[in-house]
């Protein structure tokens, strides 16, 4: 979008598409998610036609962003296509990705297909198992095409590593596409993909949807069973989540992972709703009151504009008859910045501590893999535990401002996409970031809280780059959350505005890798 007329600006501003999508962009391949499902199961479009035009797509648009990585070979998901519409025919659905191409985030395992982690140790490391939640998207249909790019171990919401390189942004490959699910993201804003899985500890669900353009959701803790995994009593800051263009797709997805699993002793009951409860979501917002954190009391430096973009998104839950006010949590966030460090280097030193030790392993880990650990192997049990009592007492605030409150809104970044070949951003507005993901600080209050948060499309910088705003709900209230995003989408046509490389006027961007992920 970089060198848009005026005239295209003022359309982006009013949240119209620019441009239309392009004829090189298979039928198929333009529906959304729900609308390609229904397809499936009426028989107007067969799986195998479905996988080749989506398989065509890829390969014509992922060169230049590095999305989807680990693709298996086009003969193989053929061929488990073909199986699809043979189970079709005999009357045997599996669900609602039934025949779908997916492709996992590169931090879950999968049967067969390597699983890296985009770090060098586990750069052909094939699991024997799949993640839970790759077991549920298989058996709702989904035929596994490859991975989704991320950060070395998802450390950092910027999405590059030493085995694939960087992933550029959909609407700007020079720019990042953020991360932890960066890949992800840029796959389902490019139409590469109908949906996504992703994972979320720091903003990786969020920090990504809010830079390309999409709906990315962290759901309340433990709704989503994880594993298999070693820390499956002490994992509570990283959830799994969904990635999608629309809400409704995205609460259909959601469908699909969330539930309890006996093997995950954390892990939440689930109870879908009717299969309509989305439809007319405009009066859930009538007489809601949204708290707007803004930026938490100047504790969060932001960007020139982050702030413009999203106070403007809260005049469109005051025209469907929500009341916003502003207000500034009565808590030390230094403090609870502090308390996150100390949960995060910890859980990291567990997970990350015997490549540590290993000085053939230590020398492939990245530096801020390795400052992790280091910070870890000097925290006392006891700093641990008054870490966890700081996190308490937000959560108690965090349950005092819900009494007056039915939801809060906080930005889903500080700063809006930035050029690919930084680490991080040094700095925001003047202020130095003090660590490698400072930067995403406005993640942690939902993530400390355990609350569901959902990053929705709020427009675009002078730039073209885009923005959205965390709709965080209370503890266990998702589905609240996904239907007061539904009524927030039903108002506003962000989604519209496409990718230059999905416009009919939009030439697709050349692919450059060569060492843009080098500060």
């Amino acid at each position: 979008m970089v060198g848009a007329t005026a005239v295209q600006w003022v359309a982006v501003a009013r949240g119209e598409a620019v441009g239309t999508i392009a004829q090189s962009v298979p039928e198929v391949v333009r529906l959304e998610a729900g609308a390609l499902s229904r397809a499936i199961h009426d028989r107007e479009v067969s799986c195998v036609e479905v996988m080749g035009a989506f398989l065509e797509h890829i390969e014509r648009l992922n060169p230049s962003c590095n999305a989807i990585v680990s693709r298996q070979p086009a003969e193989l998901l053929l061929a488990q296509a073909a199986e699809r519409d043979r189970q079709l025919a005999h009357g045997h659905d599996l669900g609602w990705l039934h025949g779908f191409p997916h492709a996992v985030k590169d931090l879950a395992a999968t049967a067969g297909i390597r699983t890296t982690h985009g770090s060098p140790i586990f750069a052909e490391s094939v699991p024997q198992a799949d993640a839970f939640l790759v077991e549920r998207l298989k058996r709702a249909g989904a035929i596994i095409i490859g991975k989704t790019n991320v950060p070395e171990f998802g450390l950092g919401s910027q999405t590059y590593n030493p085995v694939f390189g960087p992933t550029g942004n959909a609407y700007d490959p020079a720019r990042t596409a953020g991360g932890s699910s960066g890949g992800a993201a840029v796959a389902v804003a490019l139409h590469m993909v109908p949906v996504a899985d992703g994972s979320d500890m720091g903003g990786s669900l969020r920090n990504p949807g809010a830079f390309n353009n999409v709906f990315g959701f962290r759901p309340t803790q433990g709704r989503i069973a994880r594993g298999p995994a070693d820390e499956l009593f002490l994992q509570q800051l990283s959830t799994d989540g969904p990635i999608a263009r629309t809400v409704a797709d995205l609460a259909r997805l959601f469908d699909v992972l969330a539930g309890a699993d006996a093997r995950a002793p954390l892990s939440l009951p689930y109870e879908p709703p009717p299969p309509d409860w989305l439809n007319g979501a405009a009066p859930a917002v009538a007489g809601a009151r949204l708290g707007w954190l803004a930026d938490l009391g100047g504790a969060l430096p932001m960007e020139p504009g982050v702030l413009d973009l999203c106070q403007a998104a809260l005049d469109v839950f005051a025209t469907l008859g929500g009341r916003v006010d502003e207000v500034v949590p009565d808590f030390d966030q230094e403090r609870l910045w502090g308390a996150w460090l100390v949960l995060r280097q910890w859980l990291q030193t567990g997970v990350l501590g015997e490549h540590y030790r290993d000085p053939a392993r230590r020398a492939l880990l990245k530096p801020e893999a390795r400052w992790e650990v280091e910070q870890g192997l000097g925290l006392s049990a006891q700093q641990v535990y008054a870490a966890s009592q700081i996190r308490s007492a937000w959560y108690r605030a965090v349950l005092g401002l819900f009494e007056r409150f039915d939801f809060l809104l906080l930005p889903s970044a500080q700063v809006f996409p930035f050029d690919v070949r930084l680490h991080w951003p040094p700095a925001i507005n003047g202020v130095p970031m003090d660590t490698y993901h400072r930067w995403m600080q406005a993640a942690v209050p939902a993530t400390m809280a355990g609350c569901p948060a959902l990053s929705l499309p709020v427009g675009f910088s002078a730039a073209g780059l885009p923005m959205g705003v965390q709709l965080i709900g209370r503890p266990r209230a998702d589905l609240d959350v996904l239907r007061l995003a539904a009524a927030y989408e039903q108002a506003t046509t962000w989604r519209q505005v496409l990718p230059p490389s999905l416009r009919q006027d939009g030439a697709a961007p050349k692919p450059d890798h060569t060492d843009r992920h080098r500060a």
